[in-house]
């Protein structure tokens, strides 16, 4: 049982891509900063941050509703890092790394919402 948000795996994994995705995009070019920059940053912390508020949720109506609106923020990141390998932003090393953690999120996740679905109370 977690206590905390904080505690649980899917978000902290999410808060690593959040740091990620604003240390890479730090080096995007300046006339991207209202533009793409801006898309994926806030699609990045939209992703932690439905974790964290889904968490408190009471109902598991409620809590799935965030996970979910966090899932689809996942593959809207993914598809950043794919524009950004393709603007040539990003190298493939780094592209490589940001996907992968984004899968290990969503997996993440995953596992937790089905932990959720499973269990008949509703535990934080």
């Amino acid at each position: 049982m977690t206590r905390r948000f904080e505690d649980i795996v899917a978000w902290q994994k999410a808060h690593q891509f959040v740091v990620m995705t604003y240390r890479t995009t730090r080096a995007f070019p300046d006339f991207e900063k209202f533009g793409l920059c801006s898309q994926f940053q806030r699609a990045a912390v939209s992703i932690a941050a439905n974790i964290a508020e889904g968490y408190k949720k009471l109902s598991k109506a409620d809590k799935l509703r965030f996970f979910n609106i966090s899932q689809g923020s996942l593959e809207e990141c993914r598809y950043y890092c794919i524009l950004s390998r393709d603007l040539g932003y990003i190298d493939e090393a780094t592209y490589q790394q940001l996907v992968q953690t984004i899968l290990d999120t969503s997996y993440m996740l995953n596992a937790y919402i089905k932990g959720i679905v499973e269990n008949n109370a509703i535990t934080d």
